[in-house]
Formats: structure tokens, sequence, C-alpha cells
């Protein structure tokens, strides 16, 4: 017999339950997470390659079993505000300069290993260097979208006067926020995206379809775990993926390249839970209205618009960047065109000509 619309919804509601149980649990062993969808990206770009199918293949298996480097000693922490913390790596006794990542993915790229560390050359450099872990949610915070992120950021950077402000890609969107706010003595924003008109009706369109697929089996949950948005990243640019690991398989077994893209591969599928209104934010507020773009994001019932910072601000744009491409950028008194992509400005072989040497100059001479 058909069932009701009563019992139909009913049975919608728990597949929707038992999607949302099966993406929350902890996947087993190393990403690329989800790994399904993974093989989906890689058929459909290599096609009837059988030879670069199983190169591939044989690069996530080594990637997967490759043993890890012993961690790094891990900074002091000198502030908490819930689950996120305020991390020191030492340096003079300047004026603080305080890094913000992206609430996407861990901060570890910004402190990669002792050759890729930006926090700890820049600590070496004589800068008082922090930087903020957004750690894990608690239940008390599920309800945290981007605004209160952002008046977390204040409370945490309270004892040290106003800093030096740097935010790297979302984080450079809340850092430019903060100075708008009064928070900064200056600001750094780093593949920071501002105006999303600049990313394409396609891309923009293909977020929201996702998010729409997404958010129902999200709102179980409470919060969107990292292995739920990896695909929306992969969109963005869907070769991308293969085209790393065919570069990773091309690697000596002992290059320390190899060491730094397992790393680095470890950090795109690491990372906590998201809040949902934090999601709802970006990609509805953002990604789908533009609210920065046309002045409409406001904190506290006051708008943040890039006219408001009154600050020395620099901003540097990556010029080959697909996850924040260069029209989707802030413009600053002071734009500097980098050519290097969204994680290679920051950690990569030339990150520290093109983005840390710069950026340090910057600093002083403020």
């Amino acid at each position: 017999m058909p069932r009701s619309d009563s019992n139909a919804a009913d049975a919608n509601s728990l597949a929707r339950k038992n999607a949302a149980q099966q993406y929350g649990q902890a996947e087993r062993g190393r990403g690329p997470h989800p790994l399904p969808l993974f093989w989906q990206l890689v058929h459909a770009e290599v096609k009837d390659d059988a030879a670069r199918r199983a190169r591939v293949m044989a690069a996530v298996r080594r990637y997967q079993d490759a043993p890890r480097a012993a961690p790094m000693p891990p900074p002091d922490v000198v502030a908490e505000d819930g689950g996120t913390r305020l991390l020191s790596y030492g340096g003079g006794e300047g004026r603080a300069v305080v890094f913000i990542p992206s609430l996407v993915n861990p901060p570890d790229i910004l402190d990669l290993d002792e050759e890729r560390s930006m926090m700890r050359w820049f600590a070496a450099r004589g800068r008082r260097v922090y930087l903020i872990d957004w750690g894990t949610p608690a239940a008390a915070e599920r309800a945290y979208d981007l605004a209160d992120y952002v008046l977390r950021i204040e409370r945490l950077l309270a004892g040290l006067g106003r800093p030096v402000v740097a935010g790297y890609c979302l984080g450079g969107t809340l850092a430019m926020a903060v100075a708008a706010r009064g928070g900064a003595a200056a600001l750094a924003t780093i593949a920071a995206p501002w105006d999303f008109s600049g990313y394409t009706d396609e891309r923009r369109d293909g977020l929201a379809a996702f998010w729409q697929r997404t958010k129902p089996i999200a709102v179980p949950l409470g919060s969107v775990p990292m292995n739920m948005l990896q695909p929306a990243f992969w969109s963005l640019d869907p070769g991308a993926p293969v085209r790393k690991f065919e570069h990773y398989a091309a690697m000596a077994a002992d290059d320390a390249e190899a060491r730094r893209f397992e790393a680095m591969e470890d950090w795109a599928n690491g990372g906590a839970p998201l809040t949902l209104p934090a999601l709802a934010d970006t990609f509805e507020g953002l990604f789908g209205g533009n609210k920065t773009g046309h002045g409409e994001w406001r904190i506290c019932d006051v708008p943040v618009t890039q006219d408001a910072i009154k600050v020395p601000w620099v901003n540097f744009i990556s010029s080959t960047d697909r996850i924040v491409p260069a029209a989707a950028a802030p413009r600053s008194p002071d734009d500097r065109h980098v050519a290097c992509g969204h994680v290679g400005m920051v950690a990569g072989s030339r990150a520290r000509p093109l983005l840390w040497e710069p950026l340090d100059q910057w600093i002083r001479s403020l």
C-alpha cells in the first residue's frame, strides 16, 4: 500500500538522520575524504586513461601509508575563549602580530614544519607572533555565525592592545571586520575573499546547489564535519585533487617535498566541524548574497565595509588562486599580486620571498 504523506515525511527524515550519522562518524584512515567522491573526480578527470588512473591510485595508497614526522614543539596557549585558543610563538618585544587562519581546516598550514612555518619564521625575525586556533565548537557554540567569531577574535585580542592583524583566506575576511571595528593597529589580508561577484556564476550556482543538498543532512548533526565540506572545495577546481596526486607520484620517496605534500594533505583533510550558522553565512550570505561586496554585512547591527578600515592595510592577492580568485579579493590602498597559488603563497617553496619577506618588511615600515 502507498504510504501517507506523513509516513513519507517520517521516512525522509529518518533517511536524513541516517545519512547525517554516517557523515558524522570519524572516517577510518587518512584522506582524501570522502574517498568515494574523490574517486568520482579521478574517473571524470582521467576518463579512459587506465595508466593515469593506476598512477593516481598508487599515489593515494602511498600517501595513506607514508610515515609521519614527529610533531614540532607546541606553542604556548596564552588565552582561551570557548573552544578557541590564542597561541604564542614568542619572539621580540614589539607590537604583537596576530595571524587569523580560515575557519575551514586547522591552522597548521601556517605552522607546517621547521622550514615552512610562517609563524616560527616571523618569531625568529623578532616578531611577537600569535596564531588563533579555532578548535572544536562546543555545544554552546553551535549557534555561532561569522559575526560571533569576529567578536570572539576581539575578546582574545583584548590583552594585546591593538595588534597588527593578518588574516588568511576566510580569516582575512574576519580580520577586515576586526580592523573596520577598530580592533587592529594595522591589517594584512592574504588570499582573502570579499567581493563574491568575482566568482563565476557557475561556481556560485554549484556551491548553492551543494549547500541545498548538504544542509538537510547537516541539521541533525548540529554542525558540519570537514568530510562533508570537502566536495565544495573540490568543486572550485575539480581537476586539482587529481593533478596534485600525480605530482606527488613523481616525487622520490625520501624527498622533503613529499613529506610536505603529506603534511599539506593531512591539513586539507583535517579540521573540526563547523557551525551551521557560520556556514549558512558563508554559502548563503557571502557566496549567495555577496553581503560583504554590497556593504550589507552587519555586526552588532553596524555595517562592516572596506571604507571603515582606516588603519594601514596591505592586501596580498594570488594571481593563480582558484579557491579565492583575484576578482573576489578586496581592494586596499596597497594591493600586491603574488604569482603563487592559494596554499603555495603561505607554505610553498616560494612562500618566503613572495609573501613572508614582503609582509615582514611592511610590518617593519609601520
